[in-house]
């Protein structure tokens, strides 16, 4: 299993979404400054990521997108086969037709590799990255790139000359 670029992307835009969901609706323009990720290609993915019920749109003046459901709810996995991303390391896609239509000599053991992988990371839950202080730190170091941090902390004169 390799994982592409739209499996990655998703997973960041999630975990920064996660990261921010408290202060109300996230705008996919902040994520695209913060992430390094196109707005366009953010789109597609959160058009998906609606579908399956993982974020909510907000419409408005303030409006962005929200989590779907609970971080701890919400696991690497499901965000992964929510934009029709694979978790199969076999190279016929479960089909049993790997080699000549027939199974080939190594299916078993690129099926079990896939069930592990999906067994791995639909145990990591959104929830356990936003308590990671490291994440914590992280997000906000790339929070400097976003208009989310002007309108959460506005420049005020602290001094009266």
């Amino acid at each position: 299993m390799k994982l592409s670029t739209k499996g990655r992307y998703a997973v960041t835009a999630m975990m920064d979404l996660a990261l921010h969901d408290n202060e109300g609706p996230v705008t996919l323009s902040d994520i695209s400054s913060c992430q390094g990720i196109s707005l366009s290609y953010l789109e597609q993915l959160f058009s998906l990521l609606r579908q399956s019920g993982l974020v909510q749109g907000v419409r408005g003046p303030g409006g962005g997108y929200r989590l779907g459901k609970p971080p701890g709810q919400i696991s690497v996995a499901d965000i992964i086969l929510a934009v029709d991303e694979s978790i199969d390391s076999t190279n016929c896609k479960g089909n049993l037709d790997c080699n000549k239509g027939e199974r080939c000599l190594t299916h078993h053991l690129w099926n079990d590799l896939s069930e592990q992988l999906l067994k791995f990371l639909s145990a990591i839950t959104l929830s356990e990255f936003i308590k990671d202080p490291e994440v914590k730190k992280i997000s906000v170091r790339l929070d400097g790139t976003a208009h989310r941090i002007s309108t959460m902390f506005p420049v005020t004169e602290k001094f009266n000359v």
